[in-house]
């Protein structure tokens, strides 16, 4: 079993940037396929971002391509998104998640896919 602690949420302007992280706790880090996801209020948990275990294949949704960038550091067990031109519809709970099935195998995109889950950060972007 693996936990996953998110960090680094807050409230930020349109525009603005923020760096999330996850550590991880009870398993190493490296096992897993890393993924970020979002939710927001009244709206389903949608893919964000997700990475393979050893950081050298990415895949990001169309939303947020060019915007946000995924990262591990496998040696601190941390996976981390950093947010830049952030806008109002980024505004969500943001949730890390891991996915034993390694990068290429499966849907990494799909939520059902990924076992362990963090409690979630809040991301609120004022206009």
């Amino acid at each position: 079993q693996v936990q996953l602690v998110e960090s680094g949420g807050g409230l930020v302007q349109a525009g603005g940037s923020l760096r999330l992280s996850c550590a991880a706790s009870g398993r190493t880090l490296s096992e897993f396929t890393m993924g970020w996801f979002r939710q927001a209020p009244g709206k389903e948990r949608e893919f964000v971002a997700v990475i393979s275990r050893s950081g050298g294949s990415t895949t990001y949704a169309d939303s947020v391509k060019g915007r946000f960038t995924i990262s591990r550091d496998n040696a601190k067990d941390t996976v981390y998104l950093q947010m830049n031109s952030l806008k109002p519809e980024d505004t969500a709970v943001y949730y890390c998640a891991s996915r034993s099935r390694s990068y290429y195998s499966g849907n990494r995109y799909g939520a059902n896919e990924y076992s362990y889950w963090g409690q979630g950060t809040q991301v609120t972007v004022s206009s």
